[in-house]
């Protein structure tokens, strides 16, 4: 009986799952011919506005940008942007979107693997292009994605996807760009930020076991330097992953939120001549002359949150990317999880309200992500050469009531705005006879 129950649950949550995901929505195909924009105001994306703008892209690259009329539009789909806005695609840096489905379904749920050092492991090839998040993140200007590994100290590498494909080799935009790191944190037990936490007596503190942590992860990347630079006949996966850091083609993104913590990553990229980056950097703002001697650049990881020392500032989290702003650092931003990965330009567009401008705020999820992920060559601005990553709305896209995204592009391919949850609102809109 008991077995009978399992496999009849099983089975109805299967069917409920696939009644709820059917696949309606196709990715874009190739641009067929060029398309010329007019008429609007396009946010370039480095603080720069062209009002009654035009701007024109073929075979996925932008061709023209300017104001008032557009040079040669014969043949080409001409788009009314009179009164809507245009702008560079948003980037969302380090998520688990498209590797997490159902939080609390554990076979949806691809981010993590076994063990504290996988710098081997591959978000890429674990992206799911089919999953219904990404519809509705798409469906609010964010474009392009850093799928991120999850769990232990060192989680693996991430690559730059667009958000519409078949499979992940047609979704990939620039592959294995960045590893890992989560930087050990000693835990006293009264604050909120996590780490090590204190043992019972006898066993080791605290702090012993955090000097272990860091103690292996040296050891880690000087064998994986060693490695690098002996370029021994015997492949070692794990070793052999990490090579790109020394020779600059890899970041190593080190998650640190406490200003202790960040000297020492900071240091430790010093140390092992690799290219770092901050996630989180909570008090970042009380370091910012060594983030700046180094050119170590910052991603927030959300502002929407309450400070993590009760003696600070309430809004010391919304007032993040301005102090960065002024001090000199590059900064980015992203939210947390996956599907809220769709708030991302209205997070940046509250940075206005302490301090950014609003130019400012959106080159922090555009120009200032790209840069950071080492695609500002192609991507991150609306400018003559780059791939034609843009969006149109009728309204503000920062702002949440007036984002209205109509028309979205992918290396000038028209991609879909339909997403489940329009389609579920249209279908109990007709239900219920809602207009």
């Amino acid at each position: 009986m008991k077995k009978k129950f399992i496999l009849g649950f099983g089975g109805l949550m299967l069917t409920t799952v696939l009644a709820f995901g059917q696949a309606t929505i196709m990715p874009a195909k190739p641009q067929a011919g060029p398309v010329v924009i007019t008429g609007a105001t396009i946010h370039v994306g480095n603080g720069k506005v062209i009002n009654n703008g035009y701007i024109a892209f073929d075979k996925g690259k932008i061709t023209a940008i300017g104001e008032g009329s557009a040079p040669n539009t014969a043949g080409a789909t001409l788009v009314n942007a009179s009164g809507k806005q245009v702008y560079p695609g948003f980037i969302c840096p380090v998520t688990s979107l498209g590797l997490v489905e159902f939080e609390s379904i554990r076979a949806t749920d691809d981010e993590t693997e076994t063990g504290e050092m996988n710098p081997h492991v591959r978000s890429l090839i674990a992206f799911n292009t089919d999953s219904k998040v990404i519809p509705t993140v798409r469906s609010n200007g964010v474009l392009l994605a850093q799928p991120t590994p999850q769990g232990g100290t060192i989680s693996g590498q991430s690559s730059v996807m667009m958000l519409d494909g078949w499979n992940w080799e047609d979704a990939a935009y620039k592959k294995d760009i960045a590893v890992h790191l989560t930087w050990p944190v000693v835990r006293n037990g009264r604050g909120r930020r996590g780490g090590f936490g204190a043992g019972a007596a006898g066993q080791e503190s605290p702090a012993e076991r955090a000097q272990k942590a860091v103690d292996a992860i040296v050891s880690l990347f000087s064998e994986a330097k060693a490695y690098a630079q002996a370029k021994p006949a015997v492949t070692n996966a794990r070793l052999g992953s990490m090579a790109g850091l020394f020779n600059g083609t890899k970041k190593l993104f080190i998650t640190a939120d406490g200003a202790k913590e960040i000297i020492q990553a900071v240091n430790f990229g010093k140390q092992m001549g690799v290219q770092v980056v901050i996630v989180g950097g909570k008090d970042s703002y009380l370091v910012t002359d060594v983030l700046k001697d180094n050119n170590v650049p910052v991603i927030i990881r959300e502002t929407q949150a309450l400070p993590d020392k009760d003696e600070d500032d309430v809004y010391l989290p919304y007032k993040l990317p301005h102090l960065l702003q002024e001090a000199g650092v590059l900064y980015g931003l992203t939210g947390t999880g996956f599907w809220r990965q769709r708030n991302l330009p209205f997070e940046a567009g509250q940075a206005v309200g302490y301090g950014l401008s609003k130019e400012q705020a959106l080159s922090m999820i555009t120009l200032n992500n790209a840069k950071i992920l080492g695609i500002d060559k192609t991507t991150g601005t609306l400018e003559t050469g780059k791939d034609a990553n843009l969006f149109i709305s009728a309204g503000d896209a920062l702002d949440m009531v007036t984002l209205d995204v109509e028309n979205a592009y992918i290396q000038g391919k028209s991609i879909s705005l339909d997403n489940l949850h329009k389609q579920l609102y249209k279908r109990y809109s007709e239900k219920y006879g809602v207009k």
